[in-house]
Order: C-alpha cells, then sequence, then structure tokens
C-alpha cells in the first residue's frame, strides 16, 4: 500500500510490499520508504530501501540506505549505505560512502558531492537520524 504516514523527521512516504509505484515525480517527501517496487524521480532527505524493494529512476537525497536494488542515476549528499544484500547501479554520486561485504556498487562512480543545498545555506551539517548515524555495518569498505 502507498500512504502518506507521520514521522518523527517530517513528511514520509511508506511504499508497501508487492505495491508498484510507476511514472511519478516524488517531492516535499523528508523520507521514502521503499518496500515494493518505485519508478520515479525525486528529491528528499532520506530513502531507505528494504531488501525486497526496489528504486528505478533519478534521486537526489541527502542519506541512503540500500538493503536491496537501486537502478539510475544516484546523487548522495551525505551518506550512502550499501548493505550486504543491496544493489546500487548507474550513475552514482556520493559525498561518503560505506559498503558492506557482500554489497554491489556498479556503473559511473564518483566522490564529490557536499553537503544539502538547505543545510550549506543554513550553515548547519546534515544531521542523521539516529539509528542511521550510530550504524556501524559488520564489514565495511569505505571509498
Amino acid at each position: 500500500m502507498v500512504k502518506p504516514a507521520p514521522g518523527e523527521g517530517g513528511s514520509r512516504l511508506t511504499v508497501g510490499p508487492n505495491i508498484k509505484l510507476k511514472g511519478v515525480e516524488i517531492t516535499d517527501c523528508d523520507t521514502l520508504v521503499v518496500d515494493g517496487m518505485v519508478e520515479a524521480t525525486m528529491d528528499s532527505r532520506l530513502m531507505q530501501i528494504s531488501e525486497q524493494g526496489s528504486f528505478r529512476g533519478a534521486a537526489d537525497i541527502d542519506l541512503a540506505e540500500i538493503k536491496g536494488r537501486f537502478e539510475g542515476s544516484l546523487n548522495v549528499r551525505g551518506k550512502l549505505i550499501i548493505h550486504a544484500t543491496g544493489q546500487v547501479s548507474g550513475k552514482i554520486r556520493y559525498a561518503k560512502l560505506i559498503v558492506e561485504d557482500g554489497g554491489q556498487l556498479s556503473g559511473d562512480i564518483e566522490c564529490g558531492l557536499g553537503t544539502s543545498p538547505t543545510a550549506a545555506r543554513a550553515g548547519a551539517d546534515v544531521t542523521l537520524p539516529a539509528q542511521i548515524a550510530d550504524a556501524v555495518p559488520k564489514s565495511v569498505l569505505v571509498v
């Protein structure tokens, strides 16, 4: 089921298991949680793709946590976390990268993005949710 849910940090959209959301532009969404399949373009603060979830399209975000599959153009202004079950492919840009043992990253990959324009204007760093900021994968490859 596709549903907006209230979150602690603002607006949240969850695409549930077995749901396919195609051909949309997602805006004004602080957190996108993908348990199903999404084909879209988006600009958000946080994207979480579960093991069974997949996202195809273009995304500009502050933090991405990938346990499932991402295909397309991904610009991560903060941290890109690819878990052991995660697969990321396409044109990938990031500021910081964490890849667990078993995680896959392929395509046109470049390091060097900074904090979000909003955070830069406010003179602050991107603040990550505590459960992600404190996450330490078992085996890590930092690029």
